[in-house]
């Protein structure tokens, strides 16, 4: 069974097994450590980093500046896809703006956010809600729409009013597309942040990536991505609690947990 003790296994041995040849490929080829480090000092790096406590301020730093940004822009991302999925005369005249700002590249914009905001935490929740504000808002958007006509029609004939509609079907029935968005809007808010520290800033992992360029502390860097790496993952398994707790009713989420099950028994 996939994800079954035995897979698990293998799939760690097949990571070693990468980190074997990797490491063997360096040392054979000789290969200069300022381009591919060998996993041996990667690791070394990423254990003097947290030894000297240099990690866990940053990561603090990054983290919040995450977090703050997935908020703000879920938050609004989920506000604005529902009036524009519940009105076609705003999706009209708003939605061609919305699309325009999302088209512009967030890396081009990062550098004016940081004149504007300044190189505090502000310019990079900024910069993070605008990148994490666009997947939620449109699978709010179809999520709210994707609700069968015939049932929004027989509410309509029980004497059912907008509000009731939306939240006792609409709304429950996009609640699955949502936290697909949630689960794309988390990681790119950690895009968003990393960013914004690249452009400028006094602290965070993104900033640390950029004192150990000038550096060529490349050991260091690779270090530093393996622990966003990290963070990622728990992050992405945060939203996925979370949405097992909210969505136990969701046919997908059953499948899910009962293929689990089996493969725990």
């Amino acid at each position: 069974m996939i994800g079954g003790p035995k897979n698990f296994v293998l799939r760690l041995l097949l990571i070693a097994v990468v980190l074997l040849v990797w490491e063997a490929a360096v040392r054979v080829f000789a290969i200069p450590q300022f381009i591919l480090p060998a996993p041996s000092y990667v690791f070394i790096a990423f254990y003097r980093g947290f030894a000297s406590g240099l990690y866990i301020e940053h990561i603090w730093v990054t983290v919040s500046e995450t977090l703050l940004g997935f908020v703000v822009g879920t938050a609004l991302a989920f506000v604005l896809g529902t009036v524009i999925a519940l009105s076609r005369p705003i999706e009209y005249f708003l939605y061609p703006f919305v699309v325009m700002f999302q088209a512009m590249p967030k890396v081009a914009l990062a550098p004016l956010i940081i004149v504007w905001f300044g190189l505090g935490l502000t310019s990079k929740v900024v910069n993070a809600a605008l990148v994490a504000f666009f997947p939620l808002m449109v699978n709010t958007i179809v999520g709210l729409r994707s609700a069968e006509e015939d049932k929004i029609n027989l509410m309509k004939s029980l004497a059912a009013s907008k509000s009731q509609i939306f939240w006792m079907l609409q709304l429950p029935n996009a609640m699955p597309y949502i936290f697909a968005g949630l689960e794309i809007a988390m990681i790119f808010a950690l895009i968003g942040a990393i960013v914004a520290e690249f452009v400028g800033a006094q602290s965070g992992l993104g900033m640390l990536i950029q004192s150990m360029n000038f550096t060529m502390d490349v050991a260091g860097q690779f270090s530093v991505l393996l622990l966003l790496s990290m963070i990622g993952l728990v992050l992405n398994w945060i939203v996925n609690a979370v949405r097992a707790r909210v969505l136990f009713w969701d046919a997908s989420q059953k499948f899910t947990d009962n293929a689990a099950n089996k493969e725990a028994a």
